[in-house]
């Protein structure tokens, strides 16, 4: 297990903190801003779907520090999730504030995303899911 490392997500538009924790099977990446913008979102997307090119893509997404969302930070959350998925990885998010949640559930987004309310419970759902990824690819080759 590695000790945490910070980084600044980097990109033409603006500059994001986030905390990068690499784990064996996930990385927790802690968004270390208040809000999360529309200006935010490509930086957002460009930054977590690089993790689809390592060795271990799980990606756990930990947003205790983010007190508001737009929609179109919202719908990108969702799209990530997608490719996560459509890329045989995990995307989970973790640690939503209570205001953020609510916005999300009344925009229709919280059932398209897989949301726990803590890290471990979001490891948990890491773990479940390479379990269900392995007996897949062990069915479709005996």
């Amino acid at each position: 297990m590695f000790a945490p490392t910070y980084k600044r997500c980097v990109d033409n538009i603006s500059f994001m903190k986030v905390k990068i924790n690499t784990k064996e099977k996930f990385h927790a990446i802690t968004v270390a801003e208040s809000s999360i913008s529309a200006t935010m979102t490509e930086e957002l997307s460009t930054c977590l779907l690089n993790y689809l090119q390592n060795d271990v893509k799980n990606v756990v997404l930990i947003l205790k520090d983010i007190e508001t969302i737009d929609d179109a930070a919202a719908n990108a959350l969702v799209n990530i999730q997608q490719k996560f998925y459509e890329n045989n990885a995990s995307f989970v998010i973790c640690d939503l504030q209570k205001q953020v949640e609510k916005y999300l559930d009344e925009k229709e987004l919280l059932d398209l995303i897989n949301v726990t309310p803590t890290e471990s419970e979001a490891w948990d759902i890491v773990q479940m899911e390479e379990i269900e990824r392995e007996l897949l690819k062990d069915e479709e080759n005996p």
